[in-house]
């Protein structure tokens, strides 16, 4: 009959000592577990507020990086400088966070990507026909069309054809080539200023 006693081989175990045990070693296997990298958001580098590190160091405007901090912290050093507390390298221990106008490096960004894509783009060079006479509405179409090279990253070869007596009032095609030009200059810049060959006066546009 069992007396309620624990036996020479039998372990009593209560259960707020097999509680003790279990959180110790969960405790354990946290430490031993190594700590996974934050990753940036996919829109960007984490900014301000939504960087959850625990601890960050900071590289203020000069470029020297201070002890380690909290985020609240580099929160108040960049609004004390009219900046913004952007994490540069969140793989780092601490994460590396550094004050700038975040406005502006996004704009930097947009700007060397673009430039990028600019270089890896083959340029082409699209021609645009016009006439001396040449009326509104076509005149009109045919910006267009330069607009949407020039947007695209291409060229735009201008060309004005002189048929008959129109070789007597070259002064008139420049003028619309100059025009063509000014109505384009937002856009493009001159690469070629008109010229004659032949019967034709052509202009070369570049995109900006």
């Amino acid at each position: 009959m069992h007396d309620g006693t624990c036996g020479p081989v039998t372990f009593c175990v209560t259960r707020d000592l097999f509680l003790c045990f279990l959180f110790d070693y969960q405790r354990r296997l946290s430490i031993a577990r190594p700590r996974k990298p934050m990753q940036p958001t996919k829109d960007g580098p984490r900014v301000n507020e939504d960087i959850k590190a625990r601890a960050i160091c900071v590289v203020d405007a000069e470029g020297n990086m201070s002890d380690p901090m909290t985020v609240r912290e580099g929160i108040e050093m960049a609004m004390e400088a009219g900046l913004d507390l952007v994490e540069v390298a969140p793989n780092a221990e601490p994460p590396v966070c550094k004050l700038i106008d975040y406005g502006k490096f996004k704009y930097e960004q947009s700007k060397k990507q673009n430039e990028a894509k600019k270089k890896q783009k083959v340029i082409e060079v699209k021609e645009i026909k016009l006439r001396p006479n040449i009326d509104t509405h076509d005149y009109n179409v045919k910006l267009r069309a330069a607009q949407k090279f020039l947007g695209g990253g291409d060229k735009v070869k201008v060309t004005l054809r002189f048929r008959g007596r129109e070789m007597a009032h070259q002064d008139l095609g420049l003028g619309m080539l100059q025009r063509f030009s000014g109505d384009l200059e937002d856009l493009a810049k001159t690469e070629q200023m008109p010229k004659m060959e032949g019967r034709i006066m052509i202009m070369v546009l570049a995109p900006r």
